[in-house]
């Protein structure tokens, strides 16, 4: 062998080893956190988690072997939804999915601004919606300006989103909103 086809085969050894080493370490096991707002023996919930398992599998996801699924059964109990979403952002996995609605959203958001929060059947993941919907169409209907409702709406939305719960945005509320952010933008 001559010291040219010598010094090629080196070459295609050392650029080929880490393809090698990197196949036999096999790859990075990807975790995901479930937060299901009901009880283990509840029937309607095993068939979902039992469908999302499904789901990934036919994608090539197989738990235990290339991802690790992490599990939390929460009541109702707000506080326990809470301890249990806390529980999963402390885990830091790769995504969070908030299984059974809006209940879980919420409490998911608080515990964590950096693991990517997936969710199903929910309808309005801030809880704002209902606030939005009742000021703009209200404003849209007395005043037909679409300008003055959209304003009215987000406001009563922004409130409704620092608000825990479902508490209803009243007018004085609203009223109030507006003269906090005159006040900042020197309206008045």
């Amino acid at each position: 062998m001559r010291r040219r086809e010598f010094v090629g085969l080196c070459g295609a050894v050392a650029a080929t080893w880490p393809i090698a080493l990197r196949a036999q370490q096999g790859e990075r096991v990807r975790r995901i956190g479930v937060l299901m707002a009901s009880t283990l023996d509840d029937p309607e919930s095993q068939a979902r988690i039992a469908a999302f398992q499904q789901s990934l599998q036919q994608l090539g996801w197989i738990d235990g072997r290339n991802v690790s699924i992490d599990t939390r059964w929460a009541t109702t109990n707000p506080d326990d939804i809470r301890r249990h979403a806390a529980e999963l952002a402390a885990l830091t996995p790769d995504v969070i999915l908030a299984g059974t609605g809006t209940a879980t959203v919420a409490p998911l958001l608080q515990a964590t601004r950096t693991v990517p929060i997936v969710f199903a059947l929910v309808i309005d993941p801030v809880g704002a919606g209902d606030a939005l919907l009742a000021y703009a169409s209200l404003a849209h209907c007395t005043t037909g300006n679409a300008t003055v409702a959209s304003i009215l709406g987000s406001f009563a939305a922004a409130l409704e989103c620092q608000r825990d719960g479902n508490v209803p945005v009243t007018p004085d509320d609203l009223r109030k909103k507006i003269d906090a952010v005159e006040k900042l933008a020197h309206y008045r």
